[in-house]
């Protein structure tokens, strides 16, 4: 079959599914099967495709028709303009995590070295992003699975970074090494109560590990506050992600464990996506 003939087929199979990046979606996945990018692809409309291509291509669109994320078929996802792998052991990188990067590099850019740490690193995304901006930094990213540090180690080494990020196998309670200039993290906050109302390609396909914040969505978010509060430099910096609604239970947390809220910063969605604290004490 040719290209147009192919886009078309997918397409039609995920419209039917209710998946409205139908097309977008089907070209990628052509892109993959056939090991060409996507401007081939719209460039060579006529050009014909291997029954081998064919096959992994209409297995893909199987994937994606019962709601796999693309990106997990394609085992890759662009964030901060750089290209991070991934796969169903990683949470998906999201543009509002973008956020966190963004204040980072906007507050530290060219103000020297900083120790960085990276709680629930995943992907290693976060870490990753920063420390390509800033360049004379260093950083260690934590993570409780094994499997997802893994990728992160795979995309040091794609991005080259492997001389300035190292990554660890624990999770935040019984992480003690180092003292850090700024910690990020994406902690899971979606009350657990909620998980089974999340989209089927999110609550079926990505980690719940990543997810479940807690009966009250707060559980990881404290925790993390906590270990902030023992392992920042006074006046060391905290940015972290947090959920729709929980700023002022948040905010309660930090005052509670002697970190001063600075600033809150809103995302795509004018939804307050960040927030930054510093240790005063």
């Amino acid at each position: 079959m040719i290209i147009n003939s192919l886009i078309k087929q997918g397409s039609k199979i995920l419209k039917k599914q209710n998946i409205d990046s139908h097309q977008i979606d089907a070209e990628l996945l052509l892109s993959k099967a056939i090991r060409k990018d996507r401007v081939f692809l719209l460039t060579n409309d006529e050009y014909k495709v291997s029954q081998k291509e064919t096959s992994d291509y209409l297995n893909f669109i199987l994937r994606r028709k019962h709601h796999e994320p693309l990106s997990y078929i394609i085992k890759r996802k662009e964030f901060w303009s750089l290209g991070f792998n991934v796969n169903h052991n990683v949470l998906i990188p999201r543009p509002e995590t973008e956020t966190i990067v963004e204040q980072v590099v906007r507050r530290f850019k060219g103000k020297g070295s900083l120790n960085i740490l990276d709680i629930g690193t995943g992907s290693g995304c976060i870490l990753l992003s920063i420390l390509k901006e800033l360049t004379n930094s260093y950083g260690t990213g934590i993570d409780k699975s094994f499997k997802a540090l893994n990728m992160a180690k795979k995309n040091s080494r794609k991005l080259n970074l492997l001389q300035r990020a190292k990554f660890i196998h624990c999770d935040v309670d019984n992480f003690n090494l180092g003292n850090y200039d700024v910690i990020v993290s994406n902690p899971p906050y979606i009350c657990s109560r909620r998980i089974g109302y999340l989209d089927e390609d999110i609550k079926g396909f990505e980690p719940r590990m990543a997810l479940d914040g807690g009966s009250s969505g707060l559980e990881t978010i404290t925790k993390v506050i906590i270990k902030a509060k023992k392992l920042l430099k006074t006046r060391g910096h905290l940015f972290m992600e947090i959920g729709n609604g929980q700023f002022r239970m948040v905010s309660s947390v930090l005052i509670k464990n002697g970190l001063r809220l600075v600033k809150k910063f809103f995302d795509y969605n004018k939804t307050i996506r960040c927030i930054m604290s510093t240790k005063i004490i």
